[in-house]
């Protein structure tokens, strides 16, 4: 997930209550140390751990692993009125990648990284929890509070459903947010509809037949093969897709041969497909295997394609998106703070959530440049503008007021 990031002016004018800005050095605090100890998917423990401690303390009620990791708290209100229930998400799983920042917080953990903001994500989350606790009053109805594990893969929203983390009692809307880069601090970025695509990928073999180098004609030359597949695959977009629909086909691994002078009997790649509208998936995956049969078919090579789903579209529903678009205005206070227009191609398990449920996924801007904070998710040196951890809290806790009440 790399893109460009809005030359917007930051704004830190936030309408941010007195109690949230005193909880801002302990949300701090806790995802600095999330950021110290990250954890691969499914592998959160001590972040689950420590999650768990600070809910016991607190006195909320919650469950713990669910979906091996995962936890759920649930606050419910003491105020009179209708009895609905609110999801909130926060993801936790960090990133096999080498930290290349040098801060006094970074990870002490080699080939591991929070290199995407869910440390901050979590720490959002548990002051909300703390927040919403402490002011049961002025809320009806109930917030379950989702600590999620395993977002980068192989996915943990999946898995939680069917634990039933939306059940006893039944949410009646989920919310979420990811800390956005990609938009600078003092922005919110929401919509309604499509927000970030579907994701699927393929592995492809290309099976010839190998020989030596100074004799073509006694072999099927897989390297060539699927050099043209790469090539044919790359038409399907730009062929096959209107250009009023937004596809994406990327091949990232192409691998073959073992020696200078031989013709490789095989050839391996792989990629990923993304893509908002399913009748545009449905139409890319049929043409990817049609492209590759008859490469292969032409040069007398066979193939094995193996094609997965891995998390569908994020699709916001309406009314929940205008209650956070709301929300988030009355937080920002400048026009240009809202940015509808912030579809990504990324992915994001969040999706299946939003096919259970109504809700809103949104991007809460978090670049800095000014301060060094701009570079992109993934990256080694990935870090985000702290003063966006309150303001997410804030942003919940008005949800959770708004929904409810």
């Amino acid at each position: 997930m790399s893109f460009a990031t809005t030359t917007s002016p930051i704004h830190t004018n936030f309408k941010i209550r007195a109690d949230i800005l005193e909880l801002q050095p302990s949300i701090v605090q806790w995802r600095r140390d999330f950021h110290r100890f990250p954890e691969l998917g499914f592998k959160e423990r001590r972040t689950s751990t420590a999650i768990a401690e600070k809910l016991t303390a607190w006195g909320i009620p919650h469950q713990t692993g669910i979906a091996q990791t995962g936890i759920v708290a649930t606050i419910t209100g003491k105020k009179k009125g209708h009895h609905k229930v609110l999801a909130i998400r926060a993801d936790m799983d960090a990133l096999p990648i080498q930290e290349e920042n040098i801060v006094n917080y970074r990870s002490q953990i080699d080939n591991m990284m929070h290199a995407c903001g869910h440390d901050g994500h979590t720490a959002i989350a548990l002051g909300t929890a703390k927040y919403l606790w402490e002011h049961r009053d002025d809320f009806s109805g109930t917030v379950k509070i989702i600590f999620q594990p395993a977002e980068e893969g192989p996915g943990g929203a999946k898995p939680m459903i069917e634990a039933g983390v939306l059940t006893n009692p039944t949410v009646d809307a989920i919310i979420g947010l990811h800390l956005w880069n990609n938009l600078p601090l003092g922005t919110v970025g929401v919509r309604s509809g499509a927000l970030m695509a579907a994701t699927e990928y393929f592995h492809c073999k290309i099976i010839g037949r190998g020989g030596h180098g100074a004799l073509p004609q006694q072999t099927i030359d897989s390297i060539l093969v699927a050099a043209q597949v790469v090539n044919a695959i790359h038409t399907i977009v730009a062929r096959n897709v209107s250009p009023l629909e937004s596809a994406v086909i990327s091949i990232g691994e192409f691998h073959a041969g073992s020696a200078v002078n031989v013709i490789a009997d095989s050839a391996k790649l792989s990629g990923t497909v993304r893509y908002f509208n399913p009748e545009v998936g449905l139409k890319v995956a049929s043409r990817l295997e049609e492209v590759v049969a008859g490469v292969c078919a032409s040069h007398g090579a066979t193939y094995d394609l193996q094609y997965h789903k891995l998390y569908p579209a994020v699709i916001n529903d309406y009314a929940i998106a205008e209650l956070v678009r709301s929300v988030a205005e009355n937080v920002i206070e400048t026009p240009e703070g809202i940015v509808p227009e912030c579809q990504t191609m990324g992915g994001e398990d969040m999706s299946f959530f939003l096919e259970a449920v109504p809700g809103c996924y949104f991007f809460l801007g978090s670049a800095n440049p000014d301060k060094g904070l701009a570079y992109p998710h993934h990256h080694p040196r990935f870090n985000f503008d702290e003063t966006a951890l309150a303001t997410g809290v804030e942003i919940f806790v008005r949800c959770v007021e708004k929904f409810l009440n």
